[in-house]
């Protein structure tokens, strides 16, 4: 049975998850090694707790108990000390992730479920480098995670049944919606929505359309509820990078190949949302999109 929880990044992963857990009883142990970004982090759940209560979903009952159910660590070994369950959500970095996993194995008990956070990168890989791959899974959440009911459970080459339904089970008791997916590039959500976001880079890079029309087709003709280059701010462009190339690397196909503008962007540090510019201008107090200054011109007369 899973009781004791620990969170390994407080970012708005790692801080959405946590809120989730705390909001559903479990003891939560949220681990950064830096200590400005836990107080971000508890400030972030504090808000999005309080829209709660605004929306009537919770009581400030409910948020004192929630809080209260959450601790903050720098050092990792005090954080999972009495975890049953680790889920690690820091950078969609392969090299990050492996050394955390081989850290975990190290002071983790030997019955502690590991998992990652991770929109793309192999199970598998994570588990090699652990002494626990039967213990090994993925946990995929949706962002924002208080909000969107998916989680991808993500099953290694060697994870066990037992684990993958305990935590199936687990993310049902969350009221989340599981999903079991085996372990290949991408899996299923960024397996499908990362190549149609780069389809869109690239009618943007042909010159085919602007971003706010690209956008507005996809909303309108599509039902989809924002475009998907707004989305790809929304995610961060360099995650949207990272994620293409594990698909490009993992099948070698190059339909899964970086648009040239894509991997610009990022070069320059246009990264979306968290730097103020993607395709979109961002300004703080302002929730309009401005298209960026170097997407205003829209299509070219022929």
């Amino acid at each position: 049975m899973i009781k004791n929880i620990a969170v390994i990044g407080s970012g708005t992963m790692g801080n959405g998850i946590a809120h989730v857990f705390a909001q559903h009883g479990y003891q939560v142990a949220l681990i950064d090694v830096n200590a400005q970004a836990l107080e971000k982090a508890i400030a972030t759940i504090t808000k999005n707790v309080d829209r709660q209560i605004a929306k009537g979903s919770l009581t400030e009952g409910d948020k004192t108990k929630l809080l209260a159910g959450i601790k903050t660590y720098i050092k990792l070994e005090d954080g999972v000390k009495q975890a049953d369950l680790v889920i690690e959500a820091a950078t969609e970095n392969v090299t990050i992730k492996l050394e955390i996993f081989k850290q975990l194995d190290a002071v983790c008990d030997a019955n502690t479920i590991l998992a990652s956070n991770t929109s793309s990168i192999s199970i598998t890989k994570i588990a090699s480098v652990t002494k626990r791959a039967d213990k090994v899974i993925g946990m995929h959440f949706m962002n924002p995670v208080p909000v969107m009911k998916l989680v991808e459970v993500i099953r290694g080459y060697t994870t066990s049944d037992e684990v993958t339904n305990l935590i199936m089970q687990t993310s049902k008791d969350l009221g989340k919606a599981p999903v079991e997916v085996n372990d290949y590039p991408g899996f299923v959500a960024n397996r499908i929505l990362m190549p149609m976001i780069n389809e869109a880079i690239y009618t943007l890079y042909e010159n085919v359309a602007g971003v706010s029309e690209i956008d507005t087709v996809m909303k309108l003709g599509m039902a989809h509820p924002m475009g998907p280059l707004q989305l790809a701010d929304f995610i961060g462009l360099d995650v949207c990078l990272n994620i293409l190339n594990v698909l490009y690397s993992g099948f070698g196909n190059p339909k899964y190949a970086p648009c040239p503008l894509l991997v610009n962007m990022v070069t320059a540090g246009s990264l979306g949302i968290k730097s103020g510019k993607g395709f979109y201008e961002y300004t703080a107090g302002n929730k309009d999109l401005i298209v960026a200054e170097r997407f205003r011109k829209t299509v070219m007369s022929y």
